[in-house]
């Protein structure tokens, strides 16, 4: 099958170009504002790249038939480049977030009912082996005391692009958190409440009360909250003290994601629904 992709450039788009190389596919087109896109020669050297969306969407409307369109733009981009996807006739696979506000999902799905085409966003915490595991032993009569723990520093220049614009990426809880929310959701059921704890741009500390456990979490950009210093990241998962330990296979999950899609499994715009609701509401709450 023909992929196109939109944010050729982006800290995620080696994952989405790994995924299609290992689907047995073929990006063919791609399109970024910024033209350091060196990465294609690895994956795809033939791939047409374009860095003005008018260009992109002329040559695609002219020359290719894409099955796929592929976002990894900013975060505040993602709605419009998936309309874009759409309306070029092609079905739609976007990064987290999907959008930033829960009311956008159905205006992407009214395009894509418009377009007869499908959109999937990645989840990819969902299909990680020991949280499917984990999902199977979840007894919803039992009340659950979660922590999770997610540390992964960033450099001065993280807060002078988008990403450090709480307006363009929705700031370190959705940028940094959201497939961490989901996936609590989809284990331990809907938020009910939630508090903040502490927090501040690189930092987010609370509480989720979810329909079957009671979540504290700790998220951070910063160096110095790494309890190994030796080391770049930080995830821990603990269900009632014990510890749920998913770093393994952690960097294939895109590809089980592109797995899943193509096989007609992969997680539809409504799914996202919850965990974009909760980080809306989490950012209007620290206004």
């Amino acid at each position: 099958m023909k992929f196109g992709l939109i944010g050729a450039a982006g800290y995620v788009a080696p994952k989405h170009m790994q995924a299609i190389k290992d689907t047995g596919n073929e990006l063919v087109v791609a399109l970024d504002l910024n033209d350091s896109v060196g990465i294609l020669d690895r994956y795809f050297p033939e791939c047409k790249f374009f860095t003005e969306s008018e260009r992109f969407d002329r040559h695609v409307m002219k020359y290719e038939n894409l099955d796929y369109i592929s976002i990894c733009s900013p975060n505040y981009l993602h709605e419009p480049h998936t309309k874009l996807g759409l309306r070029l006739g092609s079905n739609v696979i976007c990064e987290k977030p999907l959008v930033l506000e829960p009311d956008n999902i159905s205006q992407i799905e009214t395009v894509a009912k418009q377009m007869s085409k499908n959109v999937y966003t990645i989840l990819q915490l969902r299909l990680h082996p020991s949280i499917k595991i984990l999902k199977k032993m979840i007894n919803r009569n039992h009340y659950y005391d979660v922590g999770m723990e997610y540390i992964t520093p960033r450099g001065p220049w993280y807060y002078h692009s988008w990403k450090g614009d709480k307006e363009k990426s929705g700031g370190i809880e959705t940028n940094i958190g959201i497939h961490f929310f989901d996936m609590l959701m989809w284990l331990f059921g809907k938020c009910e409440k939630f508090e903040i704890i502490n927090r501040s741009p690189r930092m987010s500390e609370g509480c989720l009360y979810l329909e079957s456990a009671k979540v504290h979490w700790f998220m951070s950009l910063m160096k110095s909250d790494l309890p190994d210093k030796t080391k770049n990241f930080h995830r821990l998962m603990t269900v009632d003290n014990e510890e749920i330990r998913f770093d393994n296979v952690f960097s294939d999950l895109h590809t089980e994601s592109y797995i899943e899609i193509l096989n007609g499994h992969g997680f539809c715009p409504s799914e996202t629904y919850d965990s974009i609701e909760l980080v809306s509401q989490i950012r209007k709450e620290i206004k």
